[in-house]
């Protein structure tokens, strides 16, 4: 039977999606190679000249410096971060974006800080679980205090049920009340040739059936009491120190009039070793059932005997977070009510007082690189001698590391009619490794911005290639997803990784690494190493997509077999 391969190009594909380690003092020497090529049109070029290096450099030293203590909305550093955009957008001479004369669109959350214990018992043997080292564990509720008591626990494989593919993971059982224990992304199904099925799950792409919201969101439509998903390193892509740090400390949802409390009441993640145990002490062996949930006949498998003891005691507070957001009008008199969008989000993970040592999440590449794209990307605009015909609008966003919260609000709460608007592009920490020959597509095959993008790089000698890692599913893990739901045409461009003057494989394992040793971590910071020639040709190749699609007669479609397809055309 043939899984799905997980090769190095992991996490977000890195070499956009991540990479850093140290800054503090903003003393380093960071290379600056000359970028790709010189853009087609001499007016662009003149206005991409305000992309550079130093700007860049600037700008993510500055929202990554300790002084934003990690960016954490509803702390004094996400406070100074919203403060410091508004003050750039302003400085560079853009108007607000909020039809309402502000440069910010609130955002109302609610911050949860959860001191969780976990215990599982099997016949009358206790497991402790040691949290962070064992176990997270969440409640999306907003209240004081969930428990769980004696609760049993059923091994529901994938936790999918997908009637388009006639899979449904939850035969035979009342999931009410139980815990369900889940497999991490979603089934690799092998074809009638051996390789993965392409017309199941998508093949080797993963799809929003593997994403963990999914999971959460299931389990909490069929009244379980609680989902704890088995992490491993592969399948997701990063290592378990990610999954410790991510969901430690105060998190964050939407505000609800319900105040949530048709979610599941605990949200939980158990490391691999964990699972193991857990399984071998029920007469159970996770290998083999892992291997039997990747088939449609897979059934449920009770662990008998074993249950969970979970109880969550919670701070919980309102948080009034912003998005922020600048503009540019367009200059056709009819076209200027149509928007393009650049996005990127410029929320961290804040500081943990618990760690010894760095406390800081500084989030360099993730993502403060972005949030200095945007910057850059609106000088470069602001220096083209007239204004594009459709109106640019410059959003960046709070709470993505959440789970994608302010580009939500955003997408369910537009300041500018959906409909209206015509593209998304998003940046989510960019290349800090050089220029590269080659941009990555994350979920390539969606729409026509990705024709755009092919012509546009092939004037510079660049070749746009597909998602390089489609199985983890990058497409449904940053901000252009939530407006892709509500059907806008959204572009998530990531780094190359045939990078120029290095040897093969140099991109792969800058990648590697970053995986390792620096995502979702406090090593996040500005390296000395840095080289942001490659950074610089992404985004002047952002703006040149987006220049073109503000000028265009035609707007950007969504191809046959996009899921959004039939969203946008009900507009």
């Amino acid at each position: 039977m043939t899984t799905k391969t997980y090769t190095g190009v992991a996490l977000l594909t890195l070499l956009s999606l991540t990479a850093c380690e140290h800054s503090s003092d903003g003393g380093e020497s960071v290379s600056q190679t000359e970028p790709a090529e010189a853009p087609v049109m001499a007016v662009a070029n003149d206005a991409e000249s305000q992309i550079d290096t130093d700007d860049l450099l600037k700008y993510i030293k500055q929202l990554s410096s300790d002084e934003f203590e990690g960016r954490l909305p509803g702390t004094p550093g996400g406070e100074k971060t919203v403060a410091y955009l508004v003050e750039q957008f302003k400085r560079l001479g853009l108007a607000p974006g909020n039809p309402d004369g502000s440069y910010t669109q609130a955002v109302p959350l609610v911050g949860i800080t959860g001191q969780p214990t976990m215990q599982f018992t099997v016949g009358d043997k206790p497991i402790e679980m040691q949290r962070g080292s064992d176990f997270v564990a969440t409640t999306a509720q907003f209240t004081d205090e969930v428990s769980v008591e004696e609760v049993p626990l059923v091994f529901v494989g994938y936790g999918v049920q997908a009637p388009e593919y006639d899979w449904n993971d939850y035969k035979g059982i009342d999931p009410k009340g139980k815990a369900l224990v889940m497999l991490i992304n979603d089934p690799p199904v092998s074809g009638e040739d051996g390789e993965l099925d392409s017309e199941v799950f998508g093949g080797q792409a993963m799809t929003y059936y593997g994403r963990w919201t999914y999971k959460y969101d299931i389990a909490s439509k069929l009244g379980a009491a609680a989902v704890i998903i088995v992490h491993e390193t592969e399948p997701a892509s990063y290592p378990w120190s990610v999954v410790e740090h991510s969901w430690t400390g105060e998190q964050f949802e939407l505000a609800a009039s319900n105040k949530n409390m048709d979610r599941v009441p605990v949200q939980g993640w158990i490391t691999l070793d964990r699972a193991h145990e857990l399984f071998s002490a029920a007469g159970q062996d996770f290998d083999a059932l892992k291997k039997q949930a990747v088939s449609r006949d897979f059934k449920p498998v009770p662990l008998d005997s074993a249950t969970v003891t979970a109880r969550i005691d919670n701070t919980v507070r309102e948080v009034d977070s912003q998005n922020v957001i600048a503009r540019i009008e367009g200059s056709d008199a009819t076209l200027k009510n149509q928007y393009v969008v650049y996005s990127g989000h410029w929320d961290h993970l804040g500081r943990n007082p618990d760690l010894e040592g760095d406390q800081i999440f500084n989030g360099a590449v993730d993502n403060a690189s972005g949030t200095a794209g945007l910057l850059e990307i609106a000088q470069a605009y602001k220096a083209l001698p007239q204004a594009p015909k459709r109106s640019i609008l410059f959003l960046a966003v709070t709470a993505e590391e959440q789970g994608l919260l302010g580009s939500k609000h955003y997408a369910q709460n537009p300041l500018y009619p959906v409909a209206d608007t015509v593209a998304m592009l998003n940046m989510d920490a960019m290349n800090p490794f050089g220029a590269t020959r080659d941009v990555q597509i994350i979920g390539y095959g969606q729409n026509s911005l990705e024709d755009i993008a092919e012509e546009i790089a092939a004037s510079h000698e660049r070749e746009i290639v597909p998602d390089t890692a489609p199985e983890k599913g990058f497409y449904y893990r940053s901000d252009q997803f939530e407006f892709a739901k509500v059907g806008i045409p959204a572009l998530y461009a990531d780094g190359g990784v045939d990078v120029i003057g290095k040897p093969k494989g140099y991109g792969e394992q800058k990648m590697k690494e970053y995986t390792a040793n620096d995502y979702h971590s406090v090593s996040d910071e500005v390296k000395p190493d840095w080289d942001l020639s490659g950074m610089v040709a992404d985004q002047q190749l952002l703006f040149e997509i987006g220049q073109h699609v503000a000028d265009s007669e035609d707007i950007p479609t969504w191809k046959e077999g996009s899921e959004f397809k039939a969203v946008r055309e009900a507009q």
